[in-house]
């Protein structure tokens, strides 16, 4: 098959890369998802078009690889750690219903946990 098509990634490419782009062109937000098992250049890409483009960007990936992603995180409106994150970012922008925190019964405002002497309380 290499030989009858030797160009068949690039063509492949090609094709991939006008969907992709006409999709970040016409989203409001765009999530971007990486994993621990392979080199994701191609979301890597994507996130940083759409950053570009000036869209907002959630990306979601184990906290395993934060380092890694970091630039791409820095350019990110949110970084999520699983699926129920984007869920709960996208139904507060749209909604405006924060999620429960995820310490349950624990949660501790970061006020009461800086205490009385913080600045910016």
């Amino acid at each position: 098959m290499q030989e009858e098509r030797p160009n068949w990634d690039k063509v492949s490419a090609q094709m991939n890369s006008v969907r992709t782009r006409n999709l970040i062109n016409d989203a409001d937000i765009v999530v971007v998802r990486f994993g621990e098992k392979c080199r994701q250049w191609n979301a890597a890409f994507d996130a940083g078009y759409a950053a570009a483009l000036g869209k907002s960007v959630i990306t979601l990936h184990p906290p395993a690889i934060s380092h890694m992603l970091k630039e791409v995180n820095a350019a990110a409106s949110v970084v999520c750690m699983d699926a129920i994150q984007v869920v709960e970012t996208l139904d507060y922008v749209i909604t405006g219903n924060l999620p429960e925190p995820r310490d349950g019964k624990d949660f501790v405002p970061i006020a009461d946990r800086l205490g009385k002497g913080n600045p910016n309380p």
